[in-house]
Protein backbone atom coordinates (compact mmCIF):
# COMPACT_ATOMS: atom_id res chain seq x y z
CA UNK A 1 0.00 0.00 0.00
CA UNK A 2 1.33 3.41 -0.94
CA UNK A 3 2.20 5.60 2.00
CA UNK A 4 1.81 9.34 1.65
CA UNK A 5 4.75 11.53 2.48
CA UNK A 6 2.36 14.20 3.77
CA UNK A 7 2.54 14.46 7.53
CA UNK A 8 -0.70 14.41 9.49
CA UNK A 9 -1.50 17.88 10.73
CA UNK A 10 -2.25 18.60 14.37
CA UNK A 11 -6.00 18.32 15.03
CA UNK A 12 -7.62 21.64 14.21
CA UNK A 13 -9.14 23.67 16.99
CA UNK A 14 -11.70 25.99 15.36
CA UNK A 15 -12.87 28.97 17.33
CA UNK A 16 -9.98 28.99 19.83
CA UNK A 17 -8.14 32.28 20.09
CA UNK A 18 -4.41 31.66 20.55
CA UNK A 19 -3.59 35.17 21.74
CA UNK A 20 -1.74 35.40 25.07
CA UNK A 21 -4.75 36.94 26.80
CA UNK A 22 -6.65 33.70 26.31
CA UNK A 23 -4.07 31.40 27.92
CA UNK A 24 -5.76 31.29 31.31
CA UNK A 25 -9.19 30.81 29.72
CA UNK A 26 -8.28 27.80 27.59
CA UNK A 27 -10.05 24.84 29.17
CA UNK A 28 -8.69 21.39 29.82
CA UNK A 29 -10.66 20.21 26.80
CA UNK A 30 -7.57 21.14 24.79
CA UNK A 31 -5.35 18.66 26.64
CA UNK A 32 -6.80 15.54 24.92
CA UNK A 33 -6.02 17.22 21.58
CA UNK A 34 -2.47 17.86 22.75
CA UNK A 35 -2.09 14.22 23.83
CA UNK A 36 -3.52 12.97 20.54
CA UNK A 37 -1.19 15.17 18.53
CA UNK A 38 1.86 14.27 20.65
CA UNK A 39 1.22 10.51 20.18
CA UNK A 40 0.14 10.49 16.51
CA UNK A 41 1.90 8.07 14.10
CA UNK A 42 4.90 9.45 12.25
CA UNK A 43 6.64 8.63 8.96
CA UNK A 44 9.07 5.73 8.72
CA UNK A 45 11.99 7.91 7.67
CA UNK A 46 12.97 11.56 7.92
CA UNK A 47 15.90 12.87 5.85
CA UNK A 48 16.46 15.71 8.34
CA UNK A 49 15.34 16.55 11.86
CA UNK A 50 16.13 19.75 13.73
CA UNK A 51 16.24 20.04 17.50
CA UNK A 52 16.16 23.18 19.57
CA UNK A 53 14.74 24.57 22.81
CA UNK A 54 12.74 27.66 23.69
CA UNK A 55 12.63 28.76 27.33
CA UNK A 56 9.70 29.89 29.45
CA UNK A 57 9.00 30.74 33.07
CA UNK A 58 6.62 28.42 34.93
CA UNK A 59 5.33 28.61 38.51
CA UNK A 60 6.20 25.68 40.76
CA UNK A 61 5.76 25.47 44.54
CA UNK A 62 5.12 29.21 44.89
CA UNK A 63 8.24 30.14 42.94
CA UNK A 64 9.03 30.77 39.30
CA UNK A 65 11.48 28.48 37.54
CA UNK A 66 12.86 28.28 34.01
CA UNK A 67 11.63 25.46 31.83
CA UNK A 68 12.37 24.59 28.24
CA UNK A 69 10.06 23.40 25.52
CA UNK A 70 12.20 21.06 23.41
CA UNK A 71 10.99 20.89 19.82
CA UNK A 72 11.75 18.28 17.18
CA UNK A 73 11.04 19.42 13.63
CA UNK A 74 11.15 16.83 10.87
CA UNK A 75 11.59 17.38 7.13
CA UNK A 76 9.70 14.54 5.47
CA UNK A 77 10.37 12.88 2.13
CA UNK A 78 8.25 15.52 0.38
CA UNK A 79 10.43 18.27 1.86
CA UNK A 80 7.70 19.60 4.14
CA UNK A 81 8.20 20.78 7.72
CA UNK A 82 6.36 19.18 10.62
CA UNK A 83 6.78 19.44 14.38
CA UNK A 84 7.08 15.80 15.49
CA UNK A 85 6.64 16.65 19.15
CA UNK A 86 7.28 19.09 21.98
CA UNK A 87 8.63 17.99 25.36
CA UNK A 88 8.75 20.24 28.42
CA UNK A 89 11.56 19.77 30.93
CA UNK A 90 13.98 21.49 33.28
CA UNK A 91 17.26 19.75 32.52
CA UNK A 92 18.80 18.15 29.47
CA UNK A 93 20.44 14.77 29.91
CA UNK A 94 21.15 11.63 27.94
CA UNK A 95 18.24 9.88 29.67
CA UNK A 96 15.88 12.77 28.83
CA UNK A 97 16.81 12.62 25.15
CA UNK A 98 16.73 8.83 25.18
CA UNK A 99 13.07 9.03 26.18
CA UNK A 100 12.35 11.40 23.31
CA UNK A 101 14.19 9.23 20.76
CA UNK A 102 12.34 6.13 21.96
CA UNK A 103 9.06 8.04 21.73
CA UNK A 104 9.79 8.85 18.07
CA UNK A 105 10.69 5.23 17.39
CA UNK A 106 7.55 3.92 19.09
CA UNK A 107 5.47 6.24 16.91
CA UNK A 108 6.89 4.70 13.74
CA UNK A 109 10.19 6.43 12.97
CA UNK A 110 12.71 3.82 11.84
CA UNK A 111 15.46 6.04 10.47
CA UNK A 112 16.73 9.62 10.59
CA UNK A 113 19.47 10.51 8.13
CA UNK A 114 20.80 13.76 9.64
CA UNK A 115 19.98 15.37 12.99
CA UNK A 116 20.81 19.07 13.33
CA UNK A 117 21.13 20.47 16.84
CA UNK A 118 22.65 23.20 18.95
CA UNK A 119 24.65 22.29 22.05
CA UNK A 120 21.97 20.04 23.56
CA UNK A 121 23.53 18.09 26.41
CA UNK A 122 23.26 14.31 26.12
CA UNK A 123 21.50 14.23 22.76
CA UNK A 124 24.30 12.67 20.72
CA UNK A 125 24.61 9.68 23.06
CA UNK A 126 20.85 9.14 23.05
CA UNK A 127 20.27 9.27 19.32
CA UNK A 128 23.28 7.03 18.67
CA UNK A 129 21.60 4.45 20.89
CA UNK A 130 18.18 4.53 19.22
CA UNK A 131 19.14 5.53 15.65
CA UNK A 132 22.78 4.45 15.34
CA UNK A 133 23.10 5.37 11.64
CA UNK A 134 22.02 8.98 12.12
CA UNK A 135 24.67 11.59 11.38
CA UNK A 136 24.78 14.62 13.69
CA UNK A 137 25.45 18.18 12.60
CA UNK A 138 26.11 20.74 15.32
CA UNK A 139 24.85 24.23 14.49
CA UNK A 140 27.75 26.40 13.35
CA UNK A 141 25.95 29.61 14.28
CA UNK A 142 25.45 28.46 17.87
CA UNK A 143 29.11 27.47 18.06
CA UNK A 144 30.19 30.93 16.91
CA UNK A 145 27.85 32.61 19.40
CA UNK A 146 29.30 30.50 22.19
CA UNK A 147 32.83 31.35 21.07
CA UNK A 148 32.07 35.06 21.13
CA UNK A 149 31.21 34.88 24.85
CA UNK A 150 34.93 34.77 25.55
CA UNK A 151 35.96 37.57 23.18
CA UNK A 152 36.14 41.33 23.77
CA UNK A 153 34.13 43.45 21.37
CA UNK A 154 37.36 44.85 19.92
CA UNK A 155 38.48 41.39 18.78
CA UNK A 156 35.13 39.99 17.64
CA UNK A 157 35.23 41.24 14.04
CA UNK A 158 38.72 39.81 13.45
CA UNK A 159 37.95 36.46 15.10
CA UNK A 160 34.69 36.04 13.17
CA UNK A 161 36.58 36.72 9.93
CA UNK A 162 39.10 34.00 10.85
CA UNK A 163 36.33 31.55 11.79
CA UNK A 164 34.71 32.10 8.38
CA UNK A 165 37.82 30.59 6.80
CA UNK A 166 36.90 27.39 8.65
CA UNK A 167 33.15 27.01 8.22
CA UNK A 168 32.93 28.59 4.75
CA UNK A 169 35.69 26.38 3.37
CA UNK A 170 34.89 24.34 0.28
CA UNK A 171 36.41 21.12 1.59
CA UNK A 172 37.13 19.51 4.94
CA UNK A 173 40.85 19.70 4.23
CA UNK A 174 40.58 23.46 3.66
CA UNK A 175 38.58 23.79 6.91
CA UNK A 176 41.24 21.86 8.83
CA UNK A 177 43.93 24.15 7.42
CA UNK A 178 41.87 27.18 8.43
CA UNK A 179 41.50 25.80 11.94
CA UNK A 180 45.25 25.17 12.23
CA UNK A 181 45.86 28.80 11.25
CA UNK A 182 43.24 29.92 13.78
CA UNK A 183 44.93 27.92 16.54
CA UNK A 184 48.34 29.37 15.68
CA UNK A 185 46.98 32.90 15.84
CA UNK A 186 44.57 32.72 18.79
CA UNK A 187 45.49 29.59 20.72
CA UNK A 188 47.44 31.25 23.52
CA UNK A 189 44.95 34.06 24.03
CA UNK A 190 41.71 32.06 23.65
CA UNK A 191 42.37 28.42 24.60
CA UNK A 192 38.72 27.91 25.65
CA UNK A 193 37.54 28.64 22.10
CA UNK A 194 40.13 26.29 20.63
CA UNK A 195 39.19 23.52 23.04
CA UNK A 196 35.48 23.89 22.28
CA UNK A 197 36.01 23.63 18.52
CA UNK A 198 38.35 20.65 18.96
CA UNK A 199 35.90 18.81 21.22
CA UNK A 200 33.02 19.35 18.78
CA UNK A 201 34.99 19.08 15.53
CA UNK A 202 33.40 15.90 14.16
CA UNK A 203 29.85 17.18 14.64
CA UNK A 204 30.72 20.70 13.48
CA UNK A 205 32.19 19.45 10.19
CA UNK A 206 29.71 16.72 9.24
CA UNK A 207 28.19 18.94 6.54
CA UNK A 208 31.41 18.85 4.50
CA UNK A 209 30.40 15.35 3.37
CA UNK A 210 27.57 16.79 1.31
CA UNK A 211 27.07 19.09 -1.69
CA UNK A 212 25.97 22.69 -1.36
CA UNK A 213 22.23 21.93 -1.64
CA UNK A 214 22.33 19.91 1.57
CA UNK A 215 25.07 21.89 3.34
CA UNK A 216 23.09 25.11 3.32
CA UNK A 217 20.11 23.57 5.15
CA UNK A 218 21.96 21.53 7.78
CA UNK A 219 24.87 23.67 8.97
CA UNK A 220 22.51 25.79 11.09
CA UNK A 221 19.25 25.27 12.99
CA UNK A 222 17.78 28.52 11.62
CA UNK A 223 14.76 26.70 10.22
CA UNK A 224 13.50 25.58 13.64
CA UNK A 225 14.51 28.89 15.22
CA UNK A 226 12.11 30.54 12.76
CA UNK A 227 9.33 28.40 14.20
CA UNK A 228 10.35 29.42 17.71
CA UNK A 229 10.16 33.08 16.71
CA UNK A 230 6.55 32.43 15.74
CA UNK A 231 5.93 30.93 19.18
CA UNK A 232 7.44 34.02 20.78
CA UNK A 233 4.92 36.25 18.99
CA UNK A 234 2.15 34.37 20.79
CA UNK A 235 3.81 34.05 24.18
CA UNK A 236 5.85 37.27 24.49
CA UNK A 237 3.40 39.11 26.79
CA UNK A 238 3.00 36.21 29.22
CA UNK A 239 5.58 36.56 31.99
CA UNK A 240 5.00 33.17 33.63
CA UNK A 241 2.72 30.17 33.19
CA UNK A 242 0.85 28.75 36.18
CA UNK A 243 1.51 25.10 35.23
CA UNK A 244 3.29 22.92 32.68
CA UNK A 245 -0.11 22.10 31.18
CA UNK A 246 -0.93 25.76 30.58
CA UNK A 247 2.40 26.16 28.77
CA UNK A 248 1.81 22.94 26.84
CA UNK A 249 -1.61 24.15 25.66
CA UNK A 250 -0.49 27.53 24.35
CA UNK A 251 2.57 26.05 22.60
CA UNK A 252 0.33 23.43 20.96
CA UNK A 253 -2.20 26.02 19.79
CA UNK A 254 0.56 28.25 18.42
CA UNK A 255 2.04 25.24 16.60
CA UNK A 256 -1.34 24.51 14.99
CA UNK A 257 -1.41 28.05 13.65
CA UNK A 258 2.21 28.02 12.46
CA UNK A 259 1.87 24.67 10.68
CA UNK A 260 -1.05 25.91 8.57
CA UNK A 261 1.49 27.92 6.56
CA UNK A 262 3.80 24.97 5.93
CA UNK A 263 2.21 23.84 2.69
CA UNK A 264 5.24 23.97 0.39
CA UNK A 265 8.50 21.98 0.38
CA UNK A 266 11.61 23.78 1.60
CA UNK A 267 13.56 25.56 -1.11
CA UNK A 268 15.38 23.45 -3.72
CA UNK A 269 14.12 20.21 -2.15
CA UNK A 270 14.15 18.20 -5.41
CA UNK A 271 17.90 18.67 -5.70
CA UNK A 272 18.33 17.86 -2.01
CA UNK A 273 16.41 14.59 -2.16
CA UNK A 274 18.35 13.56 -5.26
CA UNK A 275 21.59 14.09 -3.35
CA UNK A 276 20.20 12.20 -0.35
CA UNK A 277 19.38 9.30 -2.66
CA UNK A 278 23.03 9.15 -3.75
CA UNK A 279 24.48 9.41 -0.24
CA UNK A 280 21.94 7.19 1.51
CA UNK A 281 20.85 4.92 -1.34
CA UNK A 282 20.12 1.69 0.55
CA UNK A 283 18.25 3.48 3.31
CA UNK A 284 16.09 5.52 0.93
CA UNK A 285 15.48 3.13 -1.98
CA UNK A 286 12.41 1.44 -0.53
CA UNK A 287 10.86 4.67 0.72
CA UNK A 288 11.38 6.45 -2.62
CA UNK A 289 9.83 3.57 -4.56
CA UNK A 290 6.80 3.56 -2.25
CA UNK A 291 6.53 7.34 -2.13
Amino acid sequence: MQKSCQQPRPPDTPGIDVSPTMVSKVTDKVLPLVAEWQSRPLDRIYPIVYLDAIHFKVRKDNRIINKAAYSVMGINMAGQKDILGIWIGENESASFWLGICNDLKNRGVQDILIACKDGLSGFSEAINTVFPKTEIQLCIIHQIRNSMKYVSWKEQKEIIADLKKIYQALTLEEAELGFDMFKDKWGKKHPIIIRSWENNWLELTAYFRYPYEIRRIIYTTNIIEGYHRQLRKVTKTKTAYPTDDSLRKIVYLATVEASKKWTMPIRDWKNCISQFAIHFGDRLDQEMMVG
